[in-house]
């Protein structure tokens, strides 16, 4: 006869592995949906989503990019997930900034003028009609990291130079000044699958990064500390 206390234990326990076990799921629907992307990367993704959603720091969350900076810039490395129904909307090319690297990607900073792409965790915010076009800000929610985004005008938009043509020719897609840049055809129907308050996730293995994050490993003080 199993006792009322190692039952009330087997079901404290089921409990606490239940999310994990959710998690995992999702983790293997959007991997099936993604079969290209880093599964190490998307698992970070999520991670930081997760960690964002349940301390507040976004509210939204139904849609999640996330881009590949390890990949080079004539690859597709940009993935636009519908997360709650683990399925792939976009699968696309970005530019990164012209201080970030040629083809690949090596460099990346928060600091104004220096063209650079920048790492981690944003929350979309508000469309507008700019010198590129249809844009669409992007608030940064990691300090020192992508802070600044806002501030340096880091922003998603179409642009010319994000051609697969051109990069065949010169090995690389143009680049901007530190903006996640698309495809011209795909920018508007992409930028309004993630206005207002979705999530975008930037990786790049940068060990100093990964450590620090608040939204990696989701410490309660380090997320609510900023």
């Amino acid at each position: 006869m199993v006792r009322p206390l190692a039952i009330a234990l087997l079901a404290a326990l089921a409990a606490a592995s239940a999310p994990a076990v959710a998690e995992e799921g999702l983790l293997r629907r959007l991997q099936a949906a993604a079969p290209e992307i880093d599964p190490h990367v998307l698992s970070l993704a999520l991670e930081a989503r997760d960690c964002a959603m349940s301390h507040g720091v976004a509210t939204a969350g139904e849609r999640l990019a996330v881009i590949d900076y390890s990949r080079p810039s004539t690859e597709r490395r940009l993935w636009v997930f519908d997360v709650p129904q683990a399925h792939l909307l976009y699968r696309e090319y970005v530019a990164h900034g012209q201080g970030s690297g040629e083809n690949l990607a090596n460099r990346f900073s928060n600091a104004s003028g220096s063209h650079q792409s920048s790492l981690g965790l944003f929350r979309t915010a508000d469309t507008y009609q700019g010198g590129n076009g249809y844009s669409l800000r992007m608030d940064g929610l990691e300090a020192g990291i992508n802070d600044q985004a806002l501030a340096r005008a880091i922003v998603m938009h179409g642009a010319r130079y994000v051609d697969p043509a051109l990069a065949e020719k010169q090995g690389r897609l143009g680049r901007s000044y530190g903006c996640p840049a698309l495809r011209t055809a795909v920018a508007r129907e992409v930028i309004d699958t993630l206005k207002q308050g979705q999530l975008l996730f930037a990786y790049y293995p940068d060990g100093d990064w990964l450590r620090h994050s608040r939204f990696l490993g989701c410490v309660t003080a380090r997320v609510a500390g900023g």
